[in-house]
């Protein structure tokens, strides 16, 4: 792709635009003023276009952290936390501000995993979500830092953007960052290094390209931006990874300037059901099939009978999400499981009709119904 060529973006109505912290904070030096009001400055010229923008904003940590005095991000939770509580004071005074400046309501959304992993929770956040770009406010969402636990925490605000996504069925993820996109190799080493201008979000390659390391100030890293392509391409949302200092980014991204990588998604958008089911982060055990119902799984997207499951990990109960896994160990499937972990112990193996003679009664005839049940390989 030539710096004339302009890409073919989908007709896009509602973005998603995720902004990292070593842009928010000027790399830890504190909020950067001139960039956020240069943000709230184009955020506001794409509401004036009559697209819906969501913000993922990174920088309570990083803010907190300054404020301080911290030089390196803790590695105590709850000193994460006190920072994060410190550090978003600042990060929603300060997006309030510019945003009134044109005349626009910021709407402050704290999310953590279980507000996405209950479905009636799930779909209060988005109803919610909704409710806002309804009024035409800009949704300023981080997660929950004050209170999230490891179980409960979503790792990084990439894979936090990707959830939003899909989450409001976005037609652009945006993911501004320190780097021009991804590479083919570490442009900061290799100054030959080749810019890579489009790819599919579904292509594993593209994972050889990165390492999975993590930024001084933040958590997150090329690797984690390609799994948030993979997890936005759920519903259908193409991403575009670029540096949040070119000028004018997102309207120039907007218009279809070959700015940054644009990762496309190549599969059938997933129903709002199972895109819920498939962004669930934690599981509570795993299931070993043979190969016989892993085949069957991957070509007809049945649902789980008991006479396919070889082994069972974990102490789940019903209704709790388990990931099942092929001989090799490769994740097939994840789903809600109609039995507990010793239920299915005691069960595995058989065929459905045995279920009552082995444990007294039936619940159902499925160990996951494939309702319940989304493909993940």
């Amino acid at each position: 792709m030539t710096a004339g060529d302009m890409r073919a973006l989908p007709a896009i109505r509602r973005v998603v635009v995720k902004i990292g912290s070593a842009l928010i904070t000027a790399d830890g030096a504190g909020l950067d003023r001139p960039a956020l009001e240069s943000w709230a400055h184009q955020i506001a010229a794409l509401r004036r276009r009559g697209l819906e923008v969501i913000l993922v904003s990174s920088g309570a940590v990083a803010e907190g952290m300054r404020r301080l005095g911290m030089t390196e991000r803790p590695h105590q939770l709850h000193h994460v936390q006190a920072a994060a509580a410190v550090g978003q004071m600042g990060l929603v005074q300060a997006y309030e501000r510019e945003f009134a400046s044109h005349d626009l309501h910021a709407a402050q959304v704290l999310l953590t995993h279980d507000d996405l992993a209950d479905r009636s929770r799930y779909l209060n956040a988005r109803s919610t979500m909704q409710a806002l770009l309804e009024m035409g406010t800009i949704p300023v969402v981080n997660e929950n830092d004050t209170v999230a636990y490891e179980e409960i925490r979503l790792g990084d605000n990439d894979t936090l953007a990707a959830l939003v996504a899909n989450l409001v069925v976005a037609d652009l993820l945006l993911i501004l960052t320190d780097q021009d996109g991804l590479f083919d190799r570490d442009p900061r080493k290799h100054a030959d290094a080749r810019l890579i201008a489009e790819g599919r979000a579904s292509d594993a390659q593209l994972h050889h390209y990165v390492a999975a390391d993590f930024g001084r100030l933040g958590r997150g890293g090329m690797a984690t931006k390609l799994l948030a392509a993979e997890r936005a391409a759920r519903s259908g949302t193409h991403t575009v990874i670029a540096s949040g200092r070119e000028a004018q980014v997102m309207g120039r991204v907007l218009k279809g300037e070959p700015l940054g990588t644009w990762l496309k998604p190549d599969r059938e958008p997933l129903a709002a059901r199972k895109r819920w089911l498939a962004d669930q982060l934690h599981s509570r055990g795993q299931l070993q099939l043979d190969a016989g119902a892993a085949r069957v799984l991957r070509e007809s997207g049945s649902s789980l009978l008991p006479v396919g499951v070889v082994g069972v990990e974990g102490d789940f109960r019903r209704g709790e999400m388990v990931t099942c896994l092929d001989p090799d160990g490769v994740a097939v499937a994840r789903g809600l499981t109609n039995y507990g972990a010793s239920e299915i112990q005691r069960i595995r193996g058989q065929r459905a009709d045995r279920i009552e003679a082995e444990l007294g009664y039936l619940l159902e005839p499925e160990l996951i119904h494939r309702d319940n049940l989304v493909l993940l390989s």
